[in-house]
């Protein structure tokens, strides 16, 4: 085969890989924002996200790292802790580290477009304990 022909070919296979490198798409992490547009409760939406990656033993359970994100206790934690800012959902401390803007993203995994856009929106909604 002619030098020709393999650079053509190797071209192709370049051009192959970085036209569908760019096609990979992880809808757990992300860069942006997501709008939840439903309504949101603590009890049925936020503790299940809780339950599923934060209150595990060693992290956010009772006597793990504060806040507490185990189901008795999750609500006054987050109130009585000022994790939460209903007059700027987006600068609540709870959001940051879930958005990834604080130092190890929550939950560790990595943001979750899902997670966030269920958290902003209810503390949108006014955080309420319902």
């Amino acid at each position: 085969m002619s030098n020709s022909k393999i650079q053509v070919i190797l071209l192709f296979i370049i051009f192959g890989l970085i036209s569908f490198g760019g096609c990979y798409y992880d809808n757990s992490i992300v860069d942006g924002n997501e709008e939840f547009s439903g309504d949101v409760s603590f009890n049925n939406d936020v503790i299940v996200i809780f339950n599923k990656d934060c209150n595990t033993s060693g992290c956010h359970n009772t006597g793990g790292i504060k806040p507490d994100l185990s189901s008795a206790s999750a609500y006054n934690s987050l109130i009585n802790g000022n994790y939460l800012n209903t007059e700027n959902p987006e600068e609540s401390e709870l959001y940051q580290w879930m958005k990834g803007n604080k130092s190890i993203p929550m939950p560790v995994s990595g943001p979750n477009i899902s997670y966030n856009a269920k958290i902003l929106a209810w503390i949108k909604q006014g955080s309420l304990n319902n």
